[in-house]
Formats: C-alpha cells, sequence, structure tokens
C-alpha cells in the first residue's frame, strides 16, 4: 500500500477503504508517513468529504492509536456527555451529581481549558483540596459508591487525534465536518462510555457560528457513534450569547450549586434538564424523555442532587462545605459594576468578546502555560430580552489585577448592545437529534 496512491484516491472523490484508513493512521502515529503527504490527504478529504463508512472507520483508528478506557468495573450504563464548547458552559458540573442523583453511573474524564475560562478540571480545582489525579481503581470505586467521579484524561488517549488537529491547524483544514466530528467521537469513544450525549453549540460564542453547520455536524457525530456502536443522540444549543450568568471558574461553581438547589438562570437550568433527561433516558433508568426530566426535577426539589454534589466533592478531596458557605470558594479582591449608558431592551450579547474580557481578567488561558486566576470573572446581570434603566448594572467585575479594567470595560461595552425596541430572547433549543 502507498501513500500516494491513497491521496490520488481521495483527491479524485473516492471512498477509502478501512483498511487504507488504518495504514494511514498508524503510519502517520508512528512517523512513518510524512507531514507533507498526511497534509495533502487532509487537503482532499476538506474539498471531496467523506462517507459515513469512512467516517466510522476514520475514528476507530484514531481510537486505536493509543489507551483505551476500560469502565466494565462500574456497574451499569455509563453516558458521558460532551460540549462543543462556549462562554458560561457550566453543564457537566451541574449534570454530573443531577443524574447521579437518578441513579446514572457518570465516569467522567475531562481536560483544562484554553480560552475564555478554564474547563471542567480548572473549574473543579476551584473547591479547596478537589483531587483530579485519581488511579483507574479510586475512580471505579467512586462511581460504584457515589455514581460520579471526574478526572483527568489520560496523555495517551487518541494521539492520532492530536497530531492530526496539529497538522489541521496550519494546513487550514480544521473547519471539516468529517475531520470535526471523527476528532470529537474518537476521544468519546476512547473515553469508554456506553452512550453519549451530545450538545452541540451555535452562534457568536461558538464554533460553529451558523445553526445549519451545528446542525450537520451534529448528525455526522449521532451517525458516527451509532455506526460504531454507541447510542449517541444530540441537542443543538445556543450559544449567541453566554449560557447562564456566571464566566469565570468559581463564580461557574456558585451557579452551579444554585442551579442544584432550583435557583439557577433560566436558560442553565433548561439546558441541563434536556440533556439529563437523554442521558437518563439512554441509561435506561427512564422509559420516556418525559419521565427522565420528571425525576430530574424531583431530584433537585428534594435536595437529593445538591446532596449528590456534596458527596461528589468530598469523595475527590474536595470541601465540600462550599456548597453552603461559598465564601469558601476562592474571592476576588474587587467587585465593579459596569452601568448601562441607556434604557431600553438588551438586544445583543456577543458571547465571545465577553468571554475574551473574562480572560483578560484571568478567567481563561490565552497559551498552554498561562496560569488561570480561579477568582475572577464576569456575573450578567442582564441578558438579551432583559429590560434595563440607564445606570442599572449591566456586568459585575470580579477582578484581582485592575491593569485590565478600563479595557475590559471598553470590551464588554462594545459587546452588550441595548435597544429602544422590544427584543426577545433567542430559543436555547434548536434541535434534537436522536438517531431515529
Amino acid at each position: 500500500m502507498r501513500m500516494v496512491d491513497i491521496i490520488e484516491k481521495k483527491r479524485d472523490g473516492k471512498a477509502l477503504t478501512s483498511d487504507e484508513i488504518n495504514f494511514v493512521i498508524q503510519g502517520y502515529t508512528s512517523g512513518d508517513i510524512p507531514d507533507y503527504q498526511v497534509s495533502a490527504l487532509l487537503m482532499a478529504v476538506y474539498f471531496q468529504g467523506m462517507t459515513e463508512q469512512e467516517r466510522a472507520d476514520l475514528t476507530l483508528a484514531m481510537v486505536e492509536s493509543g489507551d483505551q478506557i476500560d469502565l466494565s468495573g462500574i456497574e451499569g450504563i455509563k453516558v458521558d456527555k460532551h460540549s462543543t464548547g462556549g462562554v458560561g458552559d457550566t453543564t457537566t458540573l451541574i449534570l454530573g451529581p443531577l443524574v447521579a442523583a437518578v441513579d446514572v453511573p457518570v465516569a467522567k474524564m475531562s481536560g483544562r481549558g484554553l480560552g475564555h475560562t478554564g474547563g471542567t478540571i480548572d473549574k473543579l480545582e476551584a473547591v479547596p483540596g478537589f483531587n483530579v489525579e485519581l488511579s483507574s481503581e479510586e475512580f471505579t470505586k467512586l462511581v460504584n459508591e457515589i455514581k460520579v467521579a471526574v478526572m483527568g484524561q489520560s496523555g495517551n488517549l487518541t494521539p492520532a487525534d492530536k497530531k492530526l488537529y496539529a497538522l489541521r491547524d496550519v494546513t487550514a483544514t480544521v473547519n471539516s465536518i468529517p475531520l470535526i466530528a471523527s476528532s470529537i467521537m474518537s476521544k468519546k469513544i476512547a473515553a469508554g462510555a456506553d452512550a453519549i450525549v451530545l450538545d452541540v453549540k451555535t452562534g457568536a460564542g461558538a464554533f460553529m457560528k451558523d445553526e445549519d453547520q451545528a446542525r450537520e455536524l451534529a448528525h455526522a457525530m449521532v451517525r458516527i457513534g451509532n455506526n460504531v456502536g454507541r447510542q449517541t443522540m444530540a441537542v443543538i444549543s445556543d450559544m449567541s450569547q453566554p449560557l447562564g450568568r456566571a464566566i469565570g471558574n468559581a463564580l461557574e461553581v456558585q451557579e452551579a450549586i444554585d442551579t442544584l438547589k432550583g435557583e439557577g438562570p433560566k436558560d442553565l437550568t433548561e439546558l441541563c434538564l434536556t440533556l439529563g433527561s437523554y442521558m437518563v433516558y439512554l441509561a435506561q433508568k427512564a422509559s420516556s424523555l418525559e419521565e427522565a426530566r420528571k425525576k430530574l426535577e424531583e431530584a433537585i426539589s428534594s435536595g437529593s442532587a445538591l446532596e449528590r454534589f456534596k458527596d461528589f466533592l468530598a469523595g475527590q478531596g474536595g470541601d465540600a462545605s462550599v456548597v453552603d458557605n461559598p465564601s469558601g470558594l476562592p474571592q476576588a479582591a474587587h467587585k465593579i459594576e459596569l452601568p448601562a449608558s441607556q434604557s431600553g431592551t438588551v438586544s445583543t450579547i456577543v458571547a465571545d468578546n465577553v468571554g475574551t474580557a473574562a480572560m483578560w481578567l484571568g478567567a481563561g488561558r490565552a497559551t498552554k502555560d498561562s496560569e488561570i486566576d480561579l477568582a475572577v470573572g464576569l456575573m450578567l446581570n442582564k441578558k438579551v430580552g432583559d429590560k434595563v434603566a440607564a445606570g442599572d448594572s449591566l456586568v459585575t467585575i470580579y477582578a484581582n489585577d485592575l491593569a485590565q479594567i478600563e479595557k475590559v470595560k471598553e470590551k464588554l461595552l462594545e459587546s452588550i448592545l441595548i435597544s429602544s425596541e422590544a427584543v426577545k430572547a433567542p430559543a436555547l433549543i434548536a434541535g434534537h437529534i436522536t438517531g431515529e
């Protein structure tokens, strides 16, 4: 088998076989196939696309390029949730204990964030003492005992995907549906879940700005999952404005606690109930999505979801007292209100710009080596569709270093637009893809 023949075949729009895809992935991972030939193949895929079978074969080849997590020691159907990212996306912190409270095992592997705010691991580490460095035995034991645990990602999960992504990044082939879908799904499948629920974001703060593209990506990932034997469903959700109100690590932990108490923002609560219903349904703990949602609502109203969050924090060495006493979370030295300059209705909050402002405060990483300040961030006091009077606080800024404050304020005022006319809040859920 020769790489030049495989490149030519895909260049001409023909489907590659499983053996050809495995040859490419194995050869590139081992270093036997050079960058320049894989770059040519990626560009051919970018223009010619891939069939459903090719996408499934590519995903499995990347899964098999490294470690695979064995969750067979965990009782029950393990359901994973993946979000394509956004601003203020606190869903994992809420969904883990929420679905665990209705007896669904959540064995979650997460990473650290690069961008607006930290990843799930960074947010959890805002809780004093919380430890993500678990052995596989500790991880399994925790999930069997309390139904939820989160650990850091293995260093050798899907090494082929890491190499391919780095190459796509410098060859203008990132934005290819087959390559994005196989990249995301390879990591989810290698992480060992039996079923997968996907939250595909669309809008200004999302990777997929266009709803049609987000829908296409969701369909592609659901088909890959189902084609490789994992029950997979997807929700397309709005990220034209930040989700919830908190943007920042400790602030998002506080918002997760509020949501588990039944006191969280409406959009964040609704999205968690929607995604959680799919997780409970796929775990066969409910016969319908309606029954699953009712169980989740009961877990919040009874307090069992909040108690499970305390168990989850304590199980991994965290100080669970922060649930009842949030002052135990990292606190910023300065709280600064950003007033509205006019009266009207909030018409636009540009999510990615607001996220950038939070990163300037220190809430996120500009590079892999950046240090995160867990205490800082933003709290949105108004969302799209809310009425506002001149002088009302649009945002509370939590800061430790005042050097960037004027720059942050300017960015926020550019990104939050007020209209003299009534404006409706955008629909939160743009679609559901069940694979049926």
